[in-house]
């Protein structure tokens, strides 16, 4: 019962991260129609950001969170400056583009922020100093334990969620992009600017991206220039598990999606005599994007973006 409450709080944290990524991926795609895999690069680039600005300021004097908090800040602007001068760049001139031009192209982007991570980082991974107290908290007496970051993880995902709903709902910008998403033409009749909406939405799935990439790096205690391929890929999985174009669905996609590597990863080992232990947990995750585009291509939730005149 221990391991299994604790592989759930592991699945959870992790799943928490997904969610946030998946968000940028189907906001995107729910937007333009366009899967843009230089995301997980985006997670990177905030993660090594955090990293940067957390190191030169250790021997400042600060409280460890409120150095990690200008970290998040400033791994948020850099993401959000860096999303827009890609979408501008490169996706914003294939708009008109046979879909495989764009796809072609964020793949290349992400090889080349990769690239750039690694003269600019250096390749050898980074430990990420311990900013926050290195508490543990038990659920009850000898039982699962959760860290003082993986509440911060969960508390921080619940909230971020909670503003995009509000925002994409609620908000004059939410309505200008659920009307750009039905049709940009009859939006910019109405006077909404699609440009304008587009790069809005590149810069909050930025923003994001940005705040997984602080968690990875705060959770995990370690970054790198390859660091946010894998995290880009399985993100993209949750978008489709849920129902890519849907938010909700990004949502639980992101959080069963790290509750099946969790428990996958955990039991896979005891399951299969010790063939497979907890390194092949990539795997699942791959598996469930073949099974979704097989059995349900349209995710759990299904997609809620209208076909386009």
């Amino acid at each position: 019962m221990d391991i299994f409450v604790q592989q759930i709080i592991n699945g959870l944290v992790l799943g928490s991260m997904y969610a946030l990524v998946a968000l940028g991926y189907t906001m995107v795609y729910g937007i333009i129609s366009l899967i843009n895999f230089a995301h997980g690069e985006v997670l990177m680039v905030g993660a090594m950001v955090s990293w940067t600005v957390v190191t030169f300021l250790q021997d400042s004097g600060l409280p460890g969170w409120v150095s990690l908090l200008i970290s998040l800040v400033a791994a948020i602007v850099v993401c959000s400056l860096l999303n827009f001068t890609i979408e501008r760049i490169a996706y914003k001139p294939l708009r008109s583009a046979p879909r495989l031009s764009p796809l072609i192209t964020a793949m290349g982007m992400s090889l080349l922020l990769q690239t750039l991570a690694m003269i600019i980082w250096k390749p050898n991974p980074k430990p990420f100093p311990a900013v926050l107290p290195m508490e543990v908290f038990f659920l009850w007496e000898d039982g699962p334990v959760i860290t003082l970051t993986q509440i911060i993880i969960l508390i921080t995902t619940v909230v971020v969620l909670g503003l995009l709903l509000w925002l994409v709902n609620k908000t004059r910008l939410g309505r200008a992009m659920r009307a750009t998403a039905e049709n940009p033409k009859v939006a910019s009749l109405m006077g909404v600017r699609p440009d304008h909406i587009i790069s809005a939405t590149f810069i909050i799935g930025a923003a994001l991206a940005a705040i997984a990439g602080v968690m990875w790096a705060a959770n995990y205690g370690t970054v790198q220039h390859s660091m946010g391929f894998l995290p880009g890929l399985k993100a993209f999985t949750a978008a489709v598990f849920g129902g890519i174009g849907n938010l909700t669905g990004a949502m639980v996609g992101g959080v069963l999606l790290g509750l099946i590597e969790s428990l996958g990863g955990g039991y896979l080992g005891e399951l299969t005599g010790g063939v497979f232990g907890s390194h092949y947990v990539e795997i699942l995750a791959f598996l469930v994007l073949i099974l979704v585009l097989t059995l349900r291509p349209s995710g759990l939730m299904g997609e809620r973006v209208a076909d386009r005149a």
